[in-house]
């Protein structure tokens, strides 16, 4: 796609060969109510569908900055059984990537996931999120109506800020870094961001979807979007999600990691704060840093089957009736 559309597309050909990626790609189009370029031009999501497509239960998996569904890719095979969503983020991935930073906004994520979810009717769904995908993620499950599609949530790494409290030093340091960039190295901070020692292969995938600077306007405004200050045009949404969170009784998890500067502690205040996450048996990653994706994938998947298993859907648990998609 050229840019004169204002969205980026990145080249098929910059995915042939991916180590440990062999997953058939998808897509999704999605609305463009925002007028994105041309206003025209609907946005294409990128998502893999793995594993039982005829299992009662889906794990939805969300990735961070500057991250995609490759992240994913030692969780996917070990959960079969299931059916297993792994979406990439507008921006990122093999997803379409507007070229214009004012066009990255929270609520315009939110609404894009919220979208894929509902097109695909997913139901019953155990999410796994991290990072950007915890902020994406935990409003929808606090969401009216969408909400009702989650059966459990396991936060990772990540937390859903509403500008009324702290944010992390680590936090406010990579935000401080990423606002002086304007390219932005992914693989090397992917790389930075893991204990065990990457292979060059896999940092080349992280670097993939985005062949020079043009295609990096999400991953550079991203960390600016967080709100951490109560005017922050997502600060309203977040607390009225927040409203729905501390009544959400459905099994709630925490996995954070050991060695993650930016989100520490915030598995806490999400263990307080959540009804669901009460009696669960919360768990900290050692030796594992912010993309504990990439040192613990076995450990952590381990865990997340059991707390499938711990908590099974009612008997009488029923889908919703799917509504009529607008993607064609």
């Amino acid at each position: 796609m050229s840019s004169d559309t204002g969205i980026l597309r990145t080249p098929d050909s910059a995915f042939i060969n991916l180590l440990d990626y062999p997953f058939k790609p998808n897509y999704i189009y999605l609305s463009n109510p925002g007028g994105i370029g041309n206003g025209k031009t609907k946005l294409r999501l990128h998502y893999l569908d793995e594993g039982n497509k005829n299992s009662r239960e889906t794990v939805l998996l969300l990735h961070g900055e500057p991250t995609w569904s490759y992240l994913y890719r030692h969780f996917i095979p070990l959960l079969t059984q299931y059916r297993v969503i792994a979406l990439d983020l507008i921006g990122f991935g093999k997803s379409d990537k507007p070229i214009n930073k004012s066009d990255y906004t929270y609520q315009r994520h939110v609404n894009w996931i919220k979208e894929a979810i509902e097109y695909l009717n997913l139901n019953n769904i155990t999410l796994f999120s991290q990072d950007w995908g915890t902020l994406i993620g935990l409003q929808l499950v606090g969401t009216n109506g969408i909400g009702n599609r989650f059966a459990r949530v396991v936060a990772s790494n990540g937390w859903l800020p509403t500008g009324d409290g702290p944010v992390t030093d680590g936090f406010l340091r990579w935000r401080k870094f990423a606002l002086k960039q304007t390219r932005m190295d992914v693989g090397w901070i992917i790389k930075r961001s893991v204990i065990r020692k990457m292979k060059p292969e896999e940092i080349a995938a992280y670097d993939a979807p985005f062949p020079d600077e043009k295609y990096q306007a999400g991953a550079l405004i991203f960390p600016q979007l967080v709100p951490i200050t109560p005017d922050n045009p997502s600060s309203q949404y977040n607390r009225d999600a927040w409203k729905n969170l501390q009544l959400f009784h459905r099994p709630f998890l925490t996995l954070f990691s050991d060695s993650d500067p930016v989100t520490v502690g915030a598995e806490k205040f999400l263990q307080m704060s959540i009804p669901g996450a009460n009696g669960q048996p919360h768990t900290i990653i050692t030796q594992a840093a912010h993309f504990l994706q990439e040192d613990k994938p076995h450990e952590i998947v381990k865990h997340l089957i059991k707390f499938i298993n711990d908590n099974p859907l009612p008997l009488d648990s029923k889908p919703w009736i799917k509504s009529q998609g607008t993607n064609t």
